[in-house]
């Protein structure tokens, strides 16, 4: 493809018909002379009106073609095309250029199938997440339809479990949003210097009566136990530090701790928060932070939550254009770190 020229192509179907001229003539002759005089007059008259209408009606349409597919390659119009130059060698550039659009085209397949994989599992875990309090409500509200209404032993306590379904279903809904207008950048950052520290000892209080009940002790690391002042927004960094705490207090061990340490990294300051819990594998360390990805499912939803936790964690530090990471080791414990932009003040 990349050899083709047009006067080779003339040049051999010229020869082609030369011969068969000359063949023919000698059928019928059986005389050399006019036989070579023949093939040499097909040959010279082939040769010239191949090599216009190669030329004129199917190499410079090709050319035209190739400007069209590379001018449409680069999203200029058609009419653009018309005038620009192109390589001698038109075809070998279009087979070039089709092997590169494959490859592109291979590639953003792969991120589609990727992308409908994550959209099935997003979509199946929301249903999941959905039904699982809604057909607990839908069986509580039965058993009280068929007589259980008129028990005071068994009312109350059907009513409270329902009451607790919807106040799931009314978080999950209310997460959803949030997260919703996090990507979409529609939450306001209100930016103001703070003491890091002091928001997280306020954390620390208000979970207290619930680490308490798991056996989980709550310690500053050593240290780093004094005034850390940050600009962010105070509210949504609380909400990332009350996330955090509250999971390590879910996949804690009996007797075990969570520890927060603050670092000096320059201009920001590095928040972790460590627990010595029942840790994570490392496969699951990467989709940890995606909507509704559940290490252990079972586990995982009898502790509670909505499951978009971390995501929404994710989310609200990099609407702070900083980053969240995140090491762990199984049945040694797990650390959640952070960054934030260190006050000027």
């Amino acid at each position: 493809m990349k050899n083709f020229k047009p006067r080779n192509v003339t040049l051999i179907a010229s020869l082609i018909l030369a011969l068969l001229m000359g063949i023919v003539s000698f059928y019928f002759n059986k005389n050399w002379l006019p036989v070579v005089s023949i093939a040499v007059i097909a040959f010279v008259s082939a040769y010239f009106i191949f090599l216009y209408i190669i030329e004129q009606f199917i190499y410079r349409r090709i050319k035209l073609i190739y400007k069209s597919i590379h001018s449409l390659k680069l999203g200029k119009e058609f009419k653009d095309a018309l005038g620009e130059r192109v390589s001698d060698d038109p075809l070998g550039d279009v087979e070039k250029e089709v092997n590169e659009w494959s490859r592109e085209k291979k590639d953003e397949l792969e991120d589609l199938k990727k992308l409908e994989k994550f959209r099935r599992e997003f979509l199946a875990n929301l249903s999941h997440e959905f039904k699982t309090p809604l057909f607990s409500i839908q069986g509580y509200l039965h058993t009280l339809l068929d007589g259980a209404l008129e028990d005071k032993n068994v009312n109350r306590k059907f009513l409270d479990k329902s009451a607790s379904s919807v106040e799931r279903l009314v978080n999950l809904v209310a997460d959803l949003e949030e997260i919703s207008k996090l990507e979409k950048g529609e939450i306001k950052i209100s930016y103001e210097d703070f003491d890091v520290n002091k928001i997280t000892h306020d954390v620390m209080s208000e979970l207290e009566e619930k680490a308490n009940k798991s056996k989980i002790h709550f310690n500053i690391k050593k240290g780093t136990d004094k005034p850390w002042m940050v600009n962010a927004d105070k509210e949504k960094i609380r909400q990332v530090i009350t996330n955090l705490i509250d999971n390590s207090i879910k996949y804690g061990k009996p007797e075990g701790e969570t520890v927060v340490g603050f670092y000096d990294m320059d201009e920001n300051i590095l928040v972790e928060v460590t627990d010595s819990g029942i840790g994570i594998n490392e496969e699951h360390l990467p989709r940890l932070f995606e909507r509704f990805y559940r290490v252990d499912k079972s586990r995982s939803r009898d502790a509670g939550g909505t499951g978009l936790g971390l995501a929404i964690v994710k989310h609200i530090i990099e609407a702070h254009n900083q980053v969240i990471h995140v090491r762990s080791t199984p049945d040694v414990g797990s650390t959640f770190g952070f960054t934030l932009k260190k006050s000027e003040g």
